[in-house]
């Protein structure tokens, strides 16, 4: 099981936006354009979660995964029902349940059957727009989860708003886990319970999921823009850092 890190591991977002990305290559890169493209993203990936993924109402209540509110969900037919006039509040669980339960529904369909054809180019144009001004590193990223049976990501950030993240930046059925509130190694133990008597593998850019992965004794390789990066990383890199831990 491959456990990857998302925001600056396979999502470039906060390193276009301060400039992060464009200054590690010495000039080559324009950092206003790499900042131009991040707010492109950052303001359209909010539009997108309060219009279709309820998250104007939710917001204020994250759940490390969207089966984590399973149990309250008595399966009521969702086909007709009125989620804007059910007098939803954060404290009932059931209407929360169901709101949860329509974004997982959304989210296993894609991105085409929540857009239409106009912002599906949009979306398209961007994504392509930032993978050439990264040199491939979304388009790098992807291929490597391509060549992986299971695949989990561990974001520390709110879950609707990865889970909408995911869709965009083409990384769909992704099975996604929000550390905001309980932390990386919280999430990774509970990877472990799910998928028991395996090998893990974790990649990403920071301490935190480093010093889980540790906890854990399972393999870390680092992302960043020296010595490993996308493109770059291959399997070659990857079973190399398993061999040597397992």
């Amino acid at each position: 099981v491959y456990i990857w890190d998302m925001d600056e591991t396979l999502i470039l977002l906060k390193s276009l936006l301060d400039g992060t990305f464009a200054n590690a290559f010495n000039g080559s890169k324009d950092s206003r354009k790499g900042k131009e493209i991040g707010t492109y993203w950052e303001d359209h990936i909010l539009q997108v979660c309060d219009k279709y993924f309820f998250y104007e109402q939710i917001e204020n209540y994250n759940e490390p995964s969207l089966s984590g509110l399973r149990e309250y969900d008595d399966g009521k037919d969702l086909a007709d029902y009125d989620f804007s006039k059910d007098g939803f509040d954060d404290a009932n669980k059931r209407k929360l349940a169901f709101r949860h339960r329509a974004i997982a529904e959304k989210y296993s369909k894609g991105l085409e059957n929540v857009l239409d054809q106009e912002m599906m180019k949009y979306w398209d144009d961007l994504y392509n727009l930032t993978d050439n001004y990264t040199d491939g590193w979304l388009s790098s990223g992807r291929a490597l989860l391509e060549q992986h049976h299971i695949n989990v990501l561990v974001t520390s950030g709110s879950l609707i708003p990865s889970l909408v993240k995911c869709l965009l930046f083409r990384l769909d059925d992704l099975i996604v886990y929000s550390s905001w509130e309980v932390g990386k190694l919280h999430c990774f133990k509970r990877i472990k319970e799910r998928f028991p008597a395996v090998r893990f593998c974790v990649i990403g850019d920071g301490m935190e999921e480093c010093d889980a992965a540790q906890r854990m004794n399972w393999p870390f390789i680092k992302i960043d823009l020296h010595p490993h990066r996308f493109p770059g990383l291959t399997m070659r890199t990857v079973e190399h850092y398993i061999d040597v831990i397992y």
